[in-house]
């Protein structure tokens, strides 16, 4: 295991940014991930969200987590997925 940054910010910055070559190997792109989690739930409810509410919607599950028990994990997670949504939107802009 490797050893924790101090910083949450650059945890997350090396977790979204720094390793997306070797999570697109295991899991597909980030953001098209999340652009077919919001097509798999649209199909399964009828609703209609996108992408980027994917994105807040796990921030926001990260956040209810952390108001029943602080783990570092809770936070890092959630800065993560505000960084993945800020490249989200980046990327449809351009």
């Amino acid at each position: 295991m490797s050893k924790k940054k101090s910083n949450i910010l650059e945890q997350a910055n090396d977790i979204v940014n720094n390793r997306s070559e070797e999570k697109s190997r295991q899991y597909g792109p980030f953001e098209e991930g999340m652009r077919r989690a919001a097509m798999i739930f649209n199909g399964m409810t009828g609703h209609d969200v996108t992408g980027a509410d994917m994105f807040k919607a796990l921030v926001a599950l990260k956040f209810s987590r952390e108001s029943y028990n602080h783990k570092r994990d809770n936070l890092l997670d959630a800065v993560a997925y505000i960084q993945g949504l800020e490249n989200y939107i980046n990327e449809k802009q351009s």
